[in-house]
Formats: structure tokens, C-alpha cells, sequence
């Protein structure tokens, strides 16, 4: 998606992997950053434990508790802080400025992916309170009408349920799952990535309450099992792609500063995913 971008973009830049530990992920921002990084991406577990250790933190971020993407910054000529990716001069001092591109991304997905112009008065229950949990929920809170929420270990899905109550006073927040049926379930776990996972969700309480749409964040494999039984159930499914595509996408101008390529970005997409 990032190379396919930076190709049609005409930039000297190329996307890589790698894999870090959590315990060594400090030393890694600070060898990025000596190193001459332009930006990063972070996936699960390190969102949450990035919010600490970036230098400036964006405030929709900091309100989300979870950083996905850094910017890499030093000043120009003239003492602004900008990207390093649009400097010319070499810099002198480098600093690490954390956003969050998840949570506005989700709320994109859901609107397209469902054609759902309006979330306003939603009922939600998302699945998890993880970084892309949090992330999910806090924004969707601005919108939705009232979210439940149920993770393995109940302790942080009511710490979640708090933090929501505390930004959104009026907002309806239950941790359990709903007595009846919502407008949307989301799958913010992990579970559903390797074959032999088990669901994330009470098979019973998805075949009985039939929620009118099923969103897993997960975009591989394209259809995990989890959206395979809400298909069978009657609701409405979309996986994870629009999600990555639309975070990507907001990394990629933080970064460069230029409109991405959305088609280009999203065809690279698909291609990988389905190949």
C-alpha cells in the first residue's frame, strides 16, 4: 500500500517491516530516530505503551490512549517544527510527535463499507479494550446513542467503560452484552488471526440477537470465522481493509504532507490481500 503510494508520488522512500519486541520498543524509536526514520506505524501491542514514550503527543491521540503513528520532526530554518520528510536541510535536533490515523479511519470504513452515512444514536458493542479497542470505542462515542462492551478480562472493559463515561457524561456505557439486538458489533481483538482461534463473541448471543452489522478489524484472512457465523446469522459483514486503508492513508500525508493516492493505495490492497 505505503510503497505502491510513494512510487505513484514520485518520493525516494520505501516502507519497511520489522518486528519488536515490547520490551525493546524504546531502544527501537530511538534507533529510528538516530537513524534518520521519516515515520512510523505501530500495530498491536505497542499503540498503548507508545503514548509514554513519544516526545509530543497529538491531543486527539493522547484522548484515545493509543499512538499508531509517529512523525519524525526537526526544525527548519526559520525554528518551525515540521516533518522530516519536507526538510531540505540537515537536522540538528529530531523529536517524535505520535498521532492516532485509527480511530477517524474506523468511522470512514463503517460509513462506506455498511453505506451508513449516519452513526448518530447507534447502539455498539465492541469486542475488546485493547489500543484498537479504545481507539474504536472513544471515537465512536462522539457519534453512537450507547456502546457495550465485553473483553476476556472484565477489569478493563470497565476501565474502558470510565474513560468513555468520563469524555462523554452522557453516553450510555454497559460492560456485558446487551440484552437485545444493536446496530453494530466490532471485533478489536486479536482473535480470529490464526485458524484454530476461537470467536470473540458468544456464538449464542450473535445467532439469537442477529446485530444488523458485523465489523471484524481483522482484514486477514478476508473472511475470519467470527464473520463467517455473523453472515450466517443474517447480518451485514465487512472486514478490516477500509480500516487499514484510511489509517494508512492519514499516516502517509502526516508524513509527507501530500494528498495519498487513495485508488493506487487500495488496489496494492486488495491485490496482496487476495493473493
Amino acid at each position: 500500500m505505503h510503497n505502491a503510494a510513494l512510487a505513484t508520488l514520485k518520493l525516494n522512500w520505501r516502507y519497511l517491516a520489522f518486528d519488536v519486541q515490547p520490551d525493546h520498543l524504546r531502544a527501537a524509536l530511538d534507533g529510528a530516530k538516530s537513524m534518520g526514520f521519516l515515520g512510523i506505524n505501530l500495530t498491536v501491542p505497542h499503540k498503548m505503551l507508545a503514548v509514554g514514550m513519544v516526545d509530543l503527543i497529538d491531543a486527539r491521540a493522547a484522548m484515545w490512549g493509543a499512538v499508531n503513528t509517529i512523525v519524525f520532526e526537526a526544525r527548519n530554518s526559520g525554528g518551525e517544527w515540521l516533518p522530516l520528510g519536507k526538510l531540505d536541510e540537515a537536522p540538528k535536533e529530531i523529536r517524535t510527535h505520535g498521532f492516532n490515523t485509527d480511530a477517524d479511519a474506523i468511522a470512514q470504513s463503517l460509513r462506506e463499507d455498511f453505506q451508513w452515512p449516519d452513526l448518530r444514536g447507534a447502539s455498539v458493542l465492541v469486542l475488546g479494550a485493547g489500543g484498537a479497542a479504545r481507539s474504536a470505542a472513544l471515537r465512536l462515542a462522539e457519534e453512537v446513542g450507547q456502546i457495550f462492551l465485553v473483553n476476556r478480562t472484565d477489569a478493563n472493559a470497565r476501565e474502558l467503560a470510565a474513560a468513555i463515561v468520563e469524555r462523554h457524561p452522557g453516553l450510555k456505557v454497559v460492560v456485558g452484552y446487551p440484552s437485545g439486538p444493536v446496530d453494530l458489533v466490532i471485533n478489536a481483538t486479536s482473535l480470529g488471526l490464526k485458524p484454530n482461534d476461537a470467536l470473540p463473541i458468544d456464538l449464542q448471543w450473535l445467532q439469537s440477537r442477529r446485530p444488523t452489522r458485523v465489523y471484524d478489524m481483522i482484514y486477514r484472512p478476508n473472511e475470519t470465522a467470527f464473520l463467517r457465523a455473523a453472515k450466517a446469522a443474517g447480518c451485514q459483514t465487512a472486514n478490516g481493509l477500509g480500516m487499514l486503508l484510511y489509517q494508512g492513508a492519514e499516516a502517509l500525508r502526516l508524513w509527507t504532507g501530500c494528498s495519498p493516492p487513495l485508488s493506487v493505495m487500495r488496489a496494492a490492497l486488495e491485490k496482496n490481500i487476495h493473493d
